[in-house]
């Protein structure tokens, strides 16, 4: 596929979480598994912006109606998060990573800062709106393919936790809710699908190199915005794997040049008027048990027409994902069925040929048309069928300008409508903000201190590169304070041990915290353990089991009275079995590897 021909144009927004204090409160940025103190209950309502028009993506989110729940904790959760208090004043922490951030690239710092609300009624913020401050334009990063400049560089508040949705209500955690982001978003500069994955590492780069920002899985989210010559801008959510990047954008690209094939297809015909036919008695004796389950429950199978469009509805636009996965999308968002059934797919699902020529007939369809039904309660499946029909008008028309999710496999689903600048309004309980840049001092930037480390330390690229982007305050830390103990040993320990930990045992080696490494290093240091048995200490403090008078270390004359005693009582056993003997004895307070060395000594 030619990028250059297709016209691609690509952008993508990063947005990272921040360490500490939450952006408009002191609550803690702790995200908590256990069970919450208190629960609430909202309905959200969209507002008009600051343009006086209610956005359109958030009039969508009003139709729907949902009931939303928010989990808390007594502790770690304040008045600002249920939206009882107005927010703090910005978090200066924040602030200033942010501004290193702007400096480091270039960027050209606002010399007044306004935050702004910006309206989100889907439930994840409690206030029915974010709060987001823009602080840069312009700055840039360098990619083989060439310059991509920033569009903005903001800070703006995370949302909530989704814990569990059904169709009348979902339910959030507030842990999450005021974390503070940096948002970064490049101009449409990137070409092709690799320099996007590319521009990606080296904003993820430098964004690793400042102090503050949080690690882990889901700590760091791209959205990545798509266009073709004669497309329009598609935004992708919810893209965490780096590597999934350029089939989302190559998939997207296809996506848009399928449907822009199907335009001119279609600019000879005319999409019918729309006209709804309940077809649940016709299809009372069918074998579908969508149907019948349908029924059972007084709900409705309603169907529709599609003048011209048999043969349209299952082609495919991109791998195992057509135009009926598009109708299907939207009908899901809009009106919460399970999907809908079209005519290019049957016979299927339990509705045989006789049942198909019996809905020909009541929607006068001819060979030329295309149908579509949905099996719901009849309030949602009308709304659903408008949703479809809606969707086929658009066919004739441009590609639709919306906000699509990222799927595991490389594809995308309707999310929103594009939301524009009527949901944006000024926050008037935040006061103006006047970014100093005078004093800002740059962090040591990732690529220089993955050189660093290999040279001062003498530690492989790969072991420096792990534990550069992973924990290099505490290794620093360690390394210093324990010249004795081999940095390469202290590298290892915090990456891949942990690694084989989470593997191997299937433990959460994530739960271990610095203050856990602190203590294992400071009994390594003193001798009270030995480094072969550093792994069954962890697993232990991991497992809340850990005892240090199970593992303190026996002083080398012990281990050989001991060792000689076994031997003596046991002349004739094998060394397999002596060696299991003495390591029952010593219960782990003696490696593997001291004690055969030791019976090497008594046995030859």
């Amino acid at each position: 596929m030619s990028y250059e021909k297709l016209g691609l144009k690509c952008g993508i927004e990063i947005h990272q979480q921040l360490e500490g204090k939450k952006l408009f409160c002191n609550c803690p940025t702790t995200m908590r598994d256990d069970q919450p103190h208190f629960t609430i209950k909202r309905k959200l309502r969209a507002s008009a912006g600051e343009s006086g028009e209610v956005d359109i993506a958030a009039q969508q989110e009003q139709v729907r109606d949902k009931t939303f729940i928010y989990e808390g904790y007594k502790d770690t959760t304040c008045l600002v998060e249920t939206d009882s208090e107005p927010p703090h004043d910005i978090n200066k922490e924040t602030l200033h990573t942010v501004l290193q951030f702007c400096k480091i690239t270039n960027a050209d710092v606002s010399p007044v800062v306004q935050v702004m609300r910006k309206t989100v009624v889907d439930g994840s913020n409690t206030s029915g709106f974010q709060r987001t401050a823009l602080i840069a334009r312009n700055g840039s990063v360098e990619t083989s393919e060439g310059i991509v400049r920033f569009q903005n560089i903001s800070l703006e508040e995370d949302a909530c936790k989704v814990i569990s949705e059904t169709n009348d209500e979902k339910t959030y955690r507030l842990d999450r809710l005021g974390i503070p982001l940096i948002e970064i978003g490049t101009r449409p500069d990137i070409k092709t699908p690799e320099q996007c994955q590319e521009t990606a590492k080296k904003i993820g780069m430098i964004l690793r190199s400042l102090p503050n920002i949080k690690r882990g899985i889901g700590t760091i989210r791209q959205d990545v915005n798509v266009s073709i010559k004669g497309g329009t801008r598609i935004e992708i959510k919810g893209a965490q794997d780096l590597r999934q990047l350029p089939l989302l954008v190559e998939l997207e690209a296809k996506r848009q040049a399928e449907l822009l094939k199907i335009k001119d297809e279609l600019r000879h015909h005319r999409l019918n008027d729309f006209a709804i036919a309940d077809l649940s008695v016709l299809l009372q004796s069918a074998d579908s048990k969508i149907v019948q389950k349908t029924i059972e429950n007084n709900g409705k199978i309603l169907g529709i027409k599609l003048h011209g469009f048999a043969g349209l509805v299952g082609r495919e636009l991109q791998p195992n994902y057509r135009v009926g996965s598009e109708f299907s999308g939207r009908a899901k968002i809009k009106a919460g069925v399970g999907g809908i059934f079209h005519s290019d797919e049957l016979p299927n699902y339990g509705i045989q040929e006789k049942e198909i020529k019996l809905i020909r007939k009541k929607l006068s369809c001819t060979q030329q048309d295309a149908f579509i039904l949905v099996a719901d309660e009849e309030k949602k499946a009308r709304i659903a069928l408008e949703a479809v029909y809606d969707r086929a008008k658009e066919l004739f028309q441009d590609v639709p300008k919306e906000v699509r999710k990222a799927n595991a496999n490389g594809t995308t689903s309707f999310l929103r409508p594009m939301p524009g600048a009527a949901r944006m309004y000024p926050e008037t309980d935040v006061p103006l903000i006047r970014p100093d840049v005078t004093n800002i001092e740059l962090p040591e930037l990732l690529d220089a201190k993955i050189a660093r480390y290999q040279e001062e330390f003498e530690i492989s690229m790969d072991l420096a590169q792990s534990i550069a982007k992973n924990n290099p305050v505490l290794f620093e830390e360690l390394v210093v304070k324990y010249p004795t103990i081999k940095p390469a040993f202290i590298a290892a320990t915090l990456t891949s041990t942990l690694i084989e930990i989470k593997r191997k045992y299937k433990l959460d080696s994530a739960s271990l915290q610095d203050k856990n490494f602190k203590e294992l290093f400071e009994y390594l240091a003193q001798e009270k353990i030995h480094k072969d048995i550093i792994l069954d200490v962890l697993i232990d403090m991991i497992k809340g089991t850990f005892d240090i008078t199970k593992y303190e270390s026996v002083k080398t004359e012990e281990i050989h009275k001991v060792i000689k005693e076994i031997v003596e009582k046991n002349k004739d056993a094998p060394f397999g079995a002596l060696m299991g003997m003495c390591m029952k004895r010593f219960a782990g307070k003696v490696s593997g590897k001291i004690i055969s060395d030791e019976l090497n000594k008594l046995v030859t």
